[in-house]
């Protein structure tokens, strides 16, 4: 029988070291410090839902015209608030739920993926198969990084200089590049698949390489000893 995670007696070190991480913290500090007392932690985490919700109808409705970008814009937004300050607060006004936080918070990353990237798909700029790609291939590295808190308490928010504030950075600028270059309603094979498609692949290549180097240091932690 499994042993389910007690994750509230094992302190998970969070590690994050993308390039945006040091002035990031410094504004969510601030933005904790102001809150309102009815801004609940729950209530970001369905703000940050409800953020995802919104990219996906602009993407969606892109069909319709580029203005509707705008919308997913918003919800970029809003998703990186409502995702990076449930947490945040949570630990400021120590009020954190270790188990439940971390159970809710990245069931609802995983909805959060699939409504971008789906919503992404369903616009007239990337591919279906494409967009799926790359939920997989997030999806696989979060499955990586939840894993790796469970097994050697380490939950890794960033690879190299990256993270998610960083891709959500480059997802806002590759949608303001829709607006602006229209969709290319003839092409196989959009500008837009190509830089999607190919951090998708990242992201499966990143997985195999985190698996492999992983599993090389829990070999060695638990290398039976010598007869």
């Amino acid at each position: 029988m499994l042993t389910p995670p007690n994750l509230a007696a094992k302190p998970i070190e969070r590690i994050q070291k993308n390039l945006l991480a040091v002035p990031e913290r410094k504004l969510l500090n601030w933005l904790c410090r102001v809150m309102p007392p009815w801004v609940t932690p729950d209530v970001l985490t369905s703000l940050g839902v409800a953020g995802a919700v919104a990219t996906f109808v602009g993407y969606a409705a892109s069909n319709l015209g580029v203005g509707w970008l705008w919308l997913a814009i918003v919800g970029y937004v809003l998703q990186w608030f409502g995702d990076s300050m449930d947490g945040s607060l949570a630990r400021y006004r120590r009020i954190e739920r270790p188990s439940y936080g971390y159970f809710i918070d990245h069931s609802c990353d995983g909805i959060v993926t699939l409504l971008i990237l789906g919503g992404m798909g369903f616009s007239p700029f990337v591919r279906v198969d494409v967009a799926l790609l790359a939920v997989a291939g997030y999806l696989l590295l979060s499955i990586h990084a939840y894993l790796a808190a469970r097994v050697m308490g380490e939950f890794k928010l960033s690879y190299g200089i990256a993270g998610p504030t960083e891709l959500r950075f480059l997802l806002i600028g590759m949608t303001i590049a829709m607006m602006v270059s229209g969709p290319e309603r003839n092409a196989t094979v959009t500008g837009f698949d190509l830089v999607v498609g190919a951090v998708g692949t990242i992201f499966v290549l990143l997985f195999i390489g985190q698996t492999l180097s992983a599993g090389r240091r829990l070999a060695q932690a638990e290398r039976p000893p010598l007869r």
